[in-house]
């Protein structure tokens, strides 16, 4: 299945443009889900029908869904109840009623992952286009499974769970208690959800659209982003320039000056990424026959996901160099730390850890440098792990 997600900052018109994604993808014939988030329905507003937690045919091979995360929140913290009864009797605690619970932070992120992950493993449509939030929210949703599955494995490593028969004689002798049997088996299914909801993020036919205004907001929106795209690992499909003026404005008019801020934006973009312009409707789109009017790009072949290669010149500099594809980093927002079989990258706003390929766990750092929007990170062979003859 293709999932093409699109992402914007506030107010660039998002929401239209995934509306008009996948209306377009629909009207060419393949079978696509439109997800939409927030507690407004926005996606309603601009196709003319009302969306909820239940999915709902617009017509022929379209299919929106608005996950409702008050709905998962109770649901989810009611089954920890369940399953923590015996813990929760022992302290003398007072169970919460669902109609009391109000959703927490980040509730709304977790609907939609599991969202993602639910319309992956139902294979019902072709085409899953999604609404995301807005950029800097969207860019913190699509690395939260990936953080939330090494926080896992750090808290509870999946390799203590061979010592099960003997957790209750540890527990004896060192006196304190002990993860029980439901805790492993929890975790273990927290981190099969997240594992299938990172898949469909880190998919090969997964793509990110990016939607903004071509205007100097806009330029610095779009360059943010793919900064915190690239750091993720995910390609960028296409930008959409939405609103776009008409280019024959007068030059007397006052809207030449946003044309001129338009050109300059439009070619920044385009030495880099396929622009497609959304044209200005002069209103604001309501219903399908607005949607189809802009002309938004359906379904296309995937782009290849950024590349980050391991380049061997052992032979001539004696090191191994790992290059990063950073557009946009500046060197003085970026560090690095090398941690055990990982290494903190920290870009800007964005921050990820990520494993060593096996050949650098065996070396040690011997240099950085930020080059053309590519970092690359150098790696001297440690004598006391590498194997002899190299």
């Amino acid at each position: 299945m293709r999932t093409i997600l699109i992402m914007g900052p506030g107010g660039s018109g998002r929401t239209t443009v995934a509306a008009a994604t996948a209306l377009t993808a629909a009207r060419a014939g393949t079978r696509t889900l439109l997800l939409g988030t927030g507690p407004e329905d926005s996606l309603g507003t601009v196709l003319g029908v009302a969306t909820g937690p239940s999915p709902v045919t617009v017509e022929a091979n379209l299919t929106v869904w608005r996950p409702d995360p008050d709905r998962g929140f109770r649901d989810g913290l009611a089954s920890l109840q369940d399953r923590a009864s015996s813990a929760l009797d022992l302290l003398g605690a007072t169970r919460l009623d669902p109609e009391e619970l109000t959703p927490l932070p980040g509730a709304e992120e977790l609907a939609l992952l599991r969202a993602l992950r639910d319309a992956a493993l139902a294979e019902a449509h072709d085409l899953l286009v999604v609404d995301l939030p807005p950029a800097p929210r969207a860019l913190a949703l699509l690395a939260l499974p990936e953080e939330l599955r090494r926080y896992l494995r750090r808290l509870l490593p999946p390799e203590r769970q061979a010592a099960r028969a003997l957790r209750p004689v540890l527990g004896r002798l060192a006196g304190i208690p002990m993860p029980t049997e439901a805790l492993y088996e929890t975790t273990a299914r927290w981190d099969l959800e997240l594992a299938a909801a990172e898949a469909v993020i880190a998919d090969r036919d997964t793509t990110v659209r990016l939607v903004a205004e071509p205007g100097p907001a806009g330029a610095d929106a779009v360059r943010t982003a793919a900064l915190g795209l690239a750091l993720c690992g995910l390609a960028v499909d296409l930008v959409a320039a939405n609103r776009a003026l008409p280019e024959d404005v007068p030059a007397d008019s006052w809207l030449a000056g946003l044309v001129a801020q338009q050109r300059k934006a439009l070619a920044e973009w385009q030495g880099t990424y396929d622009v497609h312009p959304v044209p200005h409707l002069g209103r604001d789109p309501r219903g399908t026959d607005d949607l189809l009017a802009l002309a938004a790009p359906g379904a296309r072949p995937a782009a290849a996901p950024p590349e980050w290669p391991v380049a061997d010149t052992l032979a001539t500099d004696g090191v191994l160099v790992w290059h990063i594809p950073l557009p946009g980093a500046v060197r003085e927002d970026l560090d690095l730390v090398r941690r055990g079989d990982e290494l903190v990258i920290a870009a800007g706003p964005f921050r990820r850890v990520v494993p060593l390929p096996s050949a650098l766990r065996r070396c040690t750092v011997d240099g950085a440098a930020l080059r053309e929007g590519r970092l690359s990170v150098r790696f001297t062979p440690d004598p006391r792990l590498w194997p002899g003859g190299r």
